[in-house]
């Protein structure tokens, strides 16, 4: 049997974490359910960053972006889980995708 109906796609019209997030309805209890989200595409083009001691994902967005809140976008293309881990002492350099030519898969 199924349950979801009506499998639709949410779209933003700047840069999102949720872009081209998919949701649908499910019949058995009324409520929507929302899928994952896709990622960003590997060959987008990007800087290598050697990371100092100082160095977080939010320092970094603010210093390659000039917006701390883009984070999310470099720890996406790096493919971390947590967005609050240590850099230095466990990753040597990190990819700092160009925002002009971010794609998603």
């Amino acid at each position: 049997m199924d349950c979801l109906k009506d499998r639709s796609k949410k779209n933003y019209d700047y840069l999102s974490r949720y872009t081209s997030f998919p949701y649908y309805y499910n019949t058995l209890d009324s409520k929507y359910i929302y899928g994952i989200t896709s990622q960003l595409r590997d060959d987008s083009l990007y800087v290598a960053h050697k990371i100092t001691q100082e160095d977080t994902l939010d320092s970094l967005s603010f210093k390659y972006y000039g917006r701390p809140d883009l984070y999310w976008v470099i720890a996406d293309f790096n493919k971390m889980q947590d967005p609050f881990v240590k850099l230095y002492g466990h990753i040597d350099v990190i990819k700092i995708p160009t925002l002009s030519n971010i794609a998603f898969k």
